[in-house]
């Protein structure tokens, strides 16, 4: 079976660390093979924070090759534009509309990269893109922006809505868990109608 890679890129604070953890969890729960590696030595100061997790029916390594990432799952804007490396001309981009302004931008010496972000985005195979703070908002939390994603990524990966219910379960205290699966129930393939899909 092939191995599939999977990219996870933010900001620290993002939670980007906690949704790979979630991910790597449910796959685990779907009996396969699964490798997890992260960089966040800068998330407490709001540094770019990133997470390879990568499955399959034998995985030799937890590091995404560059030119190999099935998917990437951008939590800020113009975040992917620092892992270009990875992708190729089969990548999907899953890209949530939060704009968080490094220091240089918010001190007036440089401008958000809205035209660069545009210009790459439209290089991948597929890109979808999402308010993920706005819908996480309608849920209560904002700090469900991760799972919005998430839940819009179960879209094209082979886990079922309970292997998603252990993985959140496991990972969160039950009035936690209980938002994130809300979340995974009206969003992407396990709306309601169609759990265990």
């Amino acid at each position: 079976m092939k191995t599939t890679s999977i990219l996870l890129a933010g900001v620290g604070g993002q939670g980007v660390v906690a949704a790979g953890d979630v991910l790597a969890k449910a796959l685990l729960y779907s009996a396969f093979d699964v490798k997890k590696s992260e960089i966040h030595g800068m998330a407490q100061r709001g540094g770019s924070v990133f997470s390879h997790v990568r499955f399959g029916g034998k995985v030799h390594s937890p590091v995404i090759p560059e030119g190999c990432a099935d998917f990437i799952v951008s939590f800020e804007k113009m975040e992917f534009l620092r892992y270009l490396q990875y992708a190729n001309e089969t990548t999907i981009l899953l890209l949530s509309s939060t704009r968080i302004f490094p220091l240089s931008v918010n001190m007036g010496e440089d401008s958000y990269p809205e035209e660069v972000v545009e210009k790459y985005k439209s290089s991948f195979a597929s890109c979808i893109q999402l308010d993920a703070e706005a819908i996480a908002t309608e849920f209560g939390n904002r700090k469900l922006a991760g799972t919005v994603l998430l839940a819009r990524l179960s879209e094209f990966l082979p886990i079922t809505f309970e292997a998603w219910q252990k993985a959140v379960t496991s990972a969160f205290h039950a009035d936690i868990a209980e938002l994130n699966l809300a979340v995974f129930n009206k969003i992407g393939k396990f709306h309601e109608d169609n759990k265990g899909v």
